[in-house]
């Protein structure tokens, strides 16, 4: 797909809990790229549908949320920050915590899987990709399979069910959710399930993606993995 081709793309596809948000955006600081979170954009337009009482399988109520635009805007974290201090907002407001909660996942998953939400965004998520100045990591569930098939670096993050849960359940915690440990793992296992069967996109492996289990694997070691392997494909 000429039209999605830029020389300076890292696609980071995965499925939930992965480390996916965590590592591009630590990825895109280290090689000075911006960084294009895709699962947020559609985490945005679940939460926008919610708060405007429109279900999630509502193709008519989803196509007045998304028209004329959604509203959705980044602010990158100062230079002394985290890279995880990126925040999101919707119409100005901000929203980078209301749309981390559990209900507001599922909520992206099943939007995620509307033809009329993939249709509106895909060529938003292309613009951000070409607009970088340096180059840019976008990370989702498709980026190197649909959304940019010709990015020189793509990389697959998957980790064991358990381990996977495990870190979001922690996160959860610590945002004072009150969910166990065992309903993470089921319901992460829902949407694996649901990204995985979709008609639409589903959740693959691009064939020439390189996969890294981040099982058993620390921030920073997966981290420099991805920098590593990241660097090498753009420099070849």
């Amino acid at each position: 797909m000429s039209a999605a081709r830029i020389a300076n793309i890292v696609a980071i596809d995965g499925p939930a809990g992965a480390g996916k948000s965590t590592v591009a955006r630590a990825l895109a600081r280290r090689l000075g790229f911006t960084m294009v979170d895709t699962g947020a954009i559609y985490r945005t337009v679940a939460l926008a549908a919610r708060r405007a009482g429109i279900e999630w399988d509502d193709d008519e109520g989803l196509r007045r949320v998304l028209e004329p635009s959604l509203g959705i805007s980044f602010i990158a974290p100062p230079e002394d920050a985290p890279a995880e201090a990126q925040r999101v907002l919707l119409k100005g407001q901000d929203v980078t915590e209301a749309i981390r909660t559990p209900e507001i996942s599922r909520g992206a998953s099943v939007v995620s899987a509307r033809p009329i939400v993939r249709a509106a965004l895909l060529e938003l998520q292309r613009q951000l990709g070409r607009e970088a100045k340096k180059g840019a990591v976008l990370e989702g569930r498709d980026i190197g399979t649909v959304v940019f098939p010709d990015a020189p670096v793509k990389l697959f993050l998957t980790a064991s069910d358990e381990a996977r849960a495990a870190r979001r359940f922690q996160e959860l915690s610590q945002k004072g959710l009150a969910v166990t440990e065992a309903e993470v793992l089921a319901d992460q296992r829902k949407r694996d399930a649901s990204d995985r069967g979709r008609d639409i996109a589903p959740l693959k492996a691009a064939d020439d993606a390189l996969l890294v289990d981040t099982t058993g694997l620390d921030l920073d070691q997966v981290i420099d993995r991805c920098v590593d392997l990241a660097k090498s494909r753009l420099q070849a």
